[in-house]
């Protein structure tokens, strides 16, 4: 019996792996970054999940984009403090857009939200050491569109604030999502398509996501192949959007299609955002915490992807 064509493109990313392992040893040296993603967790102290991911040797989180207004939100100097006395180090901020901030409403209240949710963003995340901000075109928990312009409006805003990018050494990743949760800029292609029509230095990444990736790319490790230099933060989930293991994501592709475009380096990031399924996560930030299925979650998954990249490096 033949293979599927999926598996068939599974084996060109393994056989050019092999390859890659016996032929260049040293571009495998250094192991993938794992981070976190926090806003999963709910109410949550930030104490409590910092030493939570410590306790599963995770050194990196991407943090909640929180700054929903100015009295509001995480204070650098005492996340700062946190993150520090459990040995972590920022490696993002993850942006929220909701359809009160949406960088494609057709409602200017809500454009001038979004821009203003921005620059709070871009200077905290500068502030703690954070390298990328998570930007979505289109309102998540919004998959109906309000007209033909989202796009160009969504552009033209994020373009005047795209200076402040440059200015402040954090870089933009645009991120798709799925169209159960999103009205537009639903692939990585999608995505680079997006990145072009802002057209300015500080909007030049990509933040891809291994849950929306299932649904709406043909298959996930030639696409993370093809994203690149843009993509510099995956974030991780199953394919049942839970715990890496519990699912039946082919874990092993993504892993060897991320060292084949030399993904494991520095600035560049692996981030389990684990979510459970449903149509919007967004209610999940404000949850009241369960500690014990929040240890389950991050061991399982920490341990789950370390042994995984063990197995295919030797």
């Amino acid at each position: 019996m033949s293979k599927q064509r999926y598996e068939l493109k599974n084996d060109k990313i393994r056989s050019a792996f092999l390859n890659l392992k016996e032929n260049y040893p040293e571009r495998l040296t250094k192991r993938l970054n794992l981070s976190w993603s926090n806003w999963g967790f709910g109410m949550e102290s930030l104490a409590d999940s910092a030493k939570r991911l410590q306790k599963a040797g995770i050194e990196f989180i991407e943090l909640h984009g929180n700054h929903y207004g100015p009295d509001l939100g995480y204070r650098a100097g005492e996340t700062l403090e946190i993150l520090r006395s459990c040995g972590i180090a920022v490696a993002g901020v993850c942006g929220m857009f909701s359809k009160d901030n949406d960088l494609s409403s057709n409602r200017a209240v809500h454009r001038q939200a979004a821009i203003d949710y921005l620059k709070r963003e871009i200077e905290f995340t500068a502030s703690v050491g954070g390298s990328y901000l998570l930007v979505v075109p289109g309102a998540v928990g919004r998959p109906n569109k309000y007209d033909e312009m989202e796009l160009e409006r969504s552009a033209e805003m994020l373009r005047s604030v795209a200076d402040l990018f440059v200015k402040h050494g954090v870089k933009a990743a645009v991120e798709p999502i799925r169209s159960a949760e999103t009205s537009c800029v639903h692939t990585i292609n999608d995505a680079k398509a997006y990145i072009r029509t802002v057209d300015h230095p500080g909007i030049q990444h990509i933040n891809a996501d291994l849950y929306h990736m299932q649904s709406k790319e043909s298959h996930i490790g030639e696409a993370l192949m093809a994203s690149g230099e843009y993509l510099l933060n995956l974030h991780l989930a199953d394919s049942n959007r839970c715990a890496l293991g519990e699912g039946s994501l082919d874990l092993d592709t993504v892993i060897m299609a991320l060292y084949l475009f030399g993904f494991n380096r520095d600035g560049r990031y692996v981030t389990p955002e684990p979510l459970g399924p449903g149509g919007d996560p967004y209610p999940a930030m404000f949850g009241k915490p369960d500690s014990v299925k929040l240890d389950h979650l991050v061991m399982q998954t920490a341990s789950y992807f370390r042994e995984r990249e063990s197995y295919l490096l030797g």
